[in-house]
């Protein structure tokens, strides 16, 4: 075992005394992403829903750099040329366009990204999910991207949203799940809306049928195969917005969750044999308490009530609160999102990207979660809900409750977006998480947390060895400080159409120490790590 400390020297790591406050520092850190819907007056369904964006560390120099998803003009028409945009981080807080220069620029209709290492060749590869074909990015290891979409078999031509990848059949190597969507096409685009009022709105997705999601096995050649249907996938299901991995029965293997939009959302549970067990309806993660399907958006994966299991959060459309699953174990979940203080507030509300996170670093998990209606004329049929939202950020207090916090917290809580993708790294390396948000056909938002890092704090990057999970997705670490034990897992996607940086980050509150670091590796190797410093990245490698 070899572990190598990486101390932080940012200005001091634990020195704050004000609470923890997200600045919006976007335009200063030179990022000049907007986002393009392409809107028309034939509101095609794909104008309104994306995109995601990534964070990945694609020239591997320990600083986090930002992959925005474009839509841009909508297949057919003329318009501006738009496409997806890579900034590197330069230090200091400062990131440069990189898009050209890394020969990366999608001009699909994007809608989502996922990050991994498909090769085991220590570079971070980029998949993109599209109206229409899908584009997967070969990072070549100096500074350029080449698309292997073709060779690789992973073209698939539904409308994907969001994409994740993990070593689900636990051989070493990286497979990729992509959540498909509806059966629209640009020639079967329906009329929907106040048709009396001739007032034109985007379809309700009972519009159209769901289609099929795909699971693409790595062959281990720099190849997949779609193996959906064998490993157990359902069709009974679809729409897929949300998609998240996570060992939700702590058996040593990732467990999948999807968010449907207005189908039941659906929990398999993996067997270990390459097989995947629907458990949706025994699992209690389907719908909502009274039991029907709502508009899955964005999902995520944490241990909100601090037991040591990781438990659901999936929004919603207005109307349907957002929900939070709590988990019982044995793939047992029950809904507390109203008695934990997570839904009430969401109603008004459409949401999207979500995130499970410590933004504070008092020692639990709180959430972040950003808002957007679907429909840009919303107003003209309901007066009572907007199509520009505020963002959500709900502090944890302890008990598996939460408070929303936002406005306390930053003013960007108090501004209007049309959020979609949300996405969390520490960007400065200062101790604190910072957030990425894409807004649609809006400037994307950069916000720095200021404050986070008044308490202790611990990072972990998780190093597989071999030629396969490089990035160590799958593993999880208990971290006990102060005679708290927390548990995390790295996980790729999550939220909507986006994916947060690779490290584990822990808030240890006024312990200055970790006692004890655990850390069950995918292959399940474990590793123990005593007496460990705070405010601090650990570099930990496989044995």
């Amino acid at each position: 075992m070899a572990i190598l400390a990486l101390i932080c020297g940012a200005p001091p790591c634990a020195a704050a005394a004000d609470p923890a406050t997200f600045v919006e520092v976007g335009e200063a850190a030179g990022i000049q992403f907007v986002h393009i819907g392409g809107h028309t007056a034939e509101k095609y369904m794909i104008e309104t829903l994306g995109s995601g964006v990534c964070f990945l560390d694609y020239d591997g120099d320990g600083l986090q750099d930002l992959y925005f998803v474009q839509s841009g003009t909508v297949p057919g028409r003329q318009g501006p040329k738009a496409g997806d945009a890579l900034y590197r981080n330069i230090g200091g807080g400062r990131f440069a366009d990189v898009t050209a220069a890394a020969g990366i620029a999608e001009f699909g209709y994007s809608m989502g990204c996922a990050a991994g290492d498909i090769e085991g060749d220590g570079d971070v590869d980029i998949y993109v999910t599209n109206f229409g074909p899908d584009v997967l990015f070969r990072n070549n290891g100096d500074g350029t991207f080449t698309d292997v979409t073709q060779a690789a078999g992973t073209s698939n031509p539904l409308w994907s949203s969001s994409a994740a990848f993990a070593d689900y059949d636990a051989d070493g190597d990286l497979d990729l799940y992509v959540a498909n969507y509806v059966d629209f096409a640009m020639d079967n685009n329906k009329m929907c809306g106040d048709l009396p009022r001739r007032i034109r709105t985007y379809c309700h997705p009972d519009a159209y049928e769901g289609v099929p999601d795909a699971l693409y096995r790595n062959q281990g050649d720099g190849t997949f195969r779609d193996v959906a249907a064998e490993a157990g996938l359902t069709r009974r299901y679809g729409k897929g917005l949300g998609v998240v991995w996570s060992d939700l029965d702590l058996d040593g293997d990732l467990d999948l969750y999807i968010a449907n939009d207005s189908v039941p959302n659906a929990l398999y549970r993996n067997e270990g044999n390459g097989k995947l067990l629907d458990v949706t309806l025994a699992s209690n993660t389907c719908c909502s308490e009274d039991g029907r399907p709502q508009a899955g958006m964005g999902v995520d994966a944490g241990d909100i009530d601090g037991d040591g299991r990781f438990d659901l959060i999936v929004t919603n459309l207005s109307g349907e609160p957002n929900e939070l699953y709590r988990n019982l174990g044995g793939m047992r979940f029950e809904i507390i999102s109203f008695p934990s203080g997570f839904a009430a507030v969401s109603l008004p509300f459409v949401g999207f990207g979500a995130n499970i996170f410590e933004f504070d670093n008092d020692g639990d998990q709180d959430i972040m979660v950003v808002n957007g209606h679907i429909i840009d004329n919303i107003a003209l049929l309901n007066d009572a809900s907007t199509y520009e939202q505020r963002a959500f950020l709900f502090e944890n207090l302890g008990g598996g409750r939460v408070r929303e916090v936002g406005r306390e917290r930053g003013a960007y809580f108090s501004g209007v977006f049309v959020g979609r993708g949300l996405a969390l790294a520490d960007l400065d390396l200062d101790g604190d998480l910072d957030a990425a948000i894409n807004n649609h056909d809006q400037r994307a938002r950069l916000l720095r947390n200021d404050g986070g890092n008044a308490r202790h704090w611990l990072r972990l990057q998780l190093r597989g060895h071999g030629a396969g999970n490089r990035d160590a997705i799958g593993g999880l670490a208990a971290v006990t400080a102060g005679g708290r034990r927390q548990v995390d897992e790295v996980r790729s996607g999550t939220s909507y159409g986006s994916e947060n940086e690779r490290a584990l980050h822990f808030g240890l509150g006024d312990a200055g120490s970790a006692e004890q670091i655990e850390i069950r590796w995918p292959s399940g190797a474990r590793t123990r790590v005593e007496g460990a410093a705070a405010d601090q990245i650990l570099v930990i490698f496989e044995p």
